[in-house]
């Protein structure tokens, strides 16, 4: 005995309700997770060659920093609003933490009066110029791209505000032969 063909027509249509409800959830969840979680972005520019490239697609964790589960530690990669205009971002390596002090002697950084060690900038990329002794304020950071040569960045426009710092850049998605977490 088989069922009714009403009754095949209601199963077919529980299935196809039961899919779009599962298709719906899985928007909403991502969604959620590129709002307020991992937002992808794009990288312009060449200032954080090598580590990131131009036109790169890379995901920055919005979370951790927003909700105190990890502090802002030397060596991140954080994506901020430029100082003075809100409506752009930049993606620096954090170089000084507050209270630091920071200097830059023809190409060098000091960081409390020791030399940083910086094996992500190729001798290709640094450049030779100097910088004034600076004291990183309280919330606020000093900022560098690898490239020195090219960048925009602490050097040119001083510190960068904690309320600023809107996340970390963790995973590069595109191109996919460069696929895998931020070195």
């Amino acid at each position: 005995m088989h069922g009714s063909p009403s009754s095949a027509r209601r199963s077919g249509l529980r299935t196809v309700l039961y899919w779009l409800r599962d298709l719906l959830l899985a928007i909403l969840i991502a969604a959620v997770v590129i709002i307020f979680v991992y937002q992808p972005v794009k990288v312009e520019g060449t200032s954080m060659m090598p580590a990131l490239a131009d036109q790169e697609r890379i995901f920055v964790n919005k979370f951790m920093y927003r909700f105190g589960l990890g502090e802002i530690e030397r060596g991140d990669l954080v994506v901020f609003y430029v100082p003075g205009d809100v409506d752009r971002s930049y993606i620096k390596r954090v170089i000084g933490l507050p209270g630091d002090v920071v200097e830059i002697d023809r190409g060098v950084v000091l960081v409390n009066g020791r030399r940083l060690e910086e094996a992500y900038v190729p001798p290709e990329y640094r450049d030779h110029s100097s910088a004034p002794v600076r004291r990183v304020e309280p919330n606020h950071y000093y900022v560098l791209g690898d490239r020195r040569v090219s960048s925009n960045d602490s050097r040119n426009w001083g510190l960068v505000p904690r309320q600023a710092i809107y996340g970390k850049a963790v995973f590069v998605y595109w191109p996919l032969d460069r696929l895998g977490p931020v070195r």
